[in-house]
């Protein structure tokens, strides 16, 4: 089934000529079905390259997905055009009355500072406390899954020595849970961070479940026992050369950047990278929607 996005969303285009099933509203609005109603809380910079790689695993899916955008009222963003704010995103301020099936909170470049210090840190607080009510289940992603511990479990993140980044071998340790179901024992998985959260901290809260991790990259997946909020800490939705981009801007920027690790053929960045991680990115996407969000979200709201 496919994805329902605003008929001028330039994303559409790229989607349909890669064969990803989409749909206009008129058109979705024409079906006697209840759809899924997602909401995607964007706050990467790039908002036009992080819509194209969700909605990609969003449309991979038996499911009808209608999908909103919403950006921070408290921070202007650079790297996009207003026009494609106003033409495509929402505040919080416009959904909050609403409720969705299922939300996504993206990752962000803030890192290096104190959740506290985060210009939208507390307009964020009020997006987070609000998904307790009116969302079925959150999924989280890098940055955005700090932020979810932190403000939910009260788990902080510690900075590293240098930046983890590379392609990561992670093991599995709960394979019988529905949101890994189809995944292998160890799988591939892109990271790219600067700081990261103590095993021992999710292994230890009461309410948390370690699903993934590994011996270089550290705590991987992490799931609230009852569903609620799914936290990944690095970034299954990359595309294959996201990672050597990175590199590339961190290296003009005089950074001195390592190269990302398990990534490219030979450690040659003259190379094209490949992807090993798709399968299981599709995997994890389409489980969290059907188990997490379809199965357990109320048909009437009201």
């Amino acid at each position: 089934m496919p994805i329902n996005i605003p008929k001028q969303l330039p994303a559409g285009e790229i989607l349909r000529k890669e064969k990803i099933f989409v749909m206009d509203e008129s058109r979705a609005n024409t079906q006697d079905i209840r759809p899924l109603n997602i909401i995607i809380l964007n706050l990467m910079p790039e908002k036009e390259r992080t819509e194209l790689q969700l909605l990609r695993l969003l449309g991979n899916t038996p499911l009808q997905v209608n999908i909103s955008f919403l950006h921070t009222a408290t921070h202007e963003s650079k790297n996009v055009s207003k026009t494609h704010l106003d033409a495509f995103y929402k505040t919080f301020d416009e959904v909050k009355e609403r409720r969705f099936d299922g939300m996504i909170i993206t990752g962000a470049p803030v890192e290096h500072l104190q959740f506290e210090d985060v210009n939208y840190w507390e307009e964020l607080k009020d997006i987070m406390e609000w998904t307790n009510t009116n969302v079925t289940s959150v999924f989280h992603i890098c940055w955005g899954a700090q932020a979810a511990l932190y403000y939910h479990y009260g788990i902080g993140k510690h900075s590293l020595p240098g930046k983890c980044t590379g392609v990561y071998n992670h093991r599995l340790n709960e394979p019988k849970l529905e949101l890994v179901r189809g995944f292998d024992d160890v799988f591939k998985a892109p990271v790219s961070r600067y700081t990261s959260v103590h095993k021992e901290d999710i292994e230890q809260h009461p309410d948390l479940v370690l699903v993934s991790d590994s011996d270089e990259a550290g705590v991987f997946l992490i799931m609230s026992k009852d569903g609620k909020h799914i936290m990944v800490t690095g970034h299954l939705e990359y595309d294959a050369d996201t990672l050597l981009e990175e590199y590339k801007r961190d290296n003009a920027k005089g950074l001195n950047p390592c190269v990302p690790k398990y990534y490219l053929p030979n450690d040659d960045v003259t190379q094209a990278p490949l992807n090993t991680w798709r399968s299981h990115t599709h995997l994890l996407y389409s489980n969290w929607l059907n188990y997490y969000v379809y199965q357990l979200t109320p048909f009437n709201w009201e």
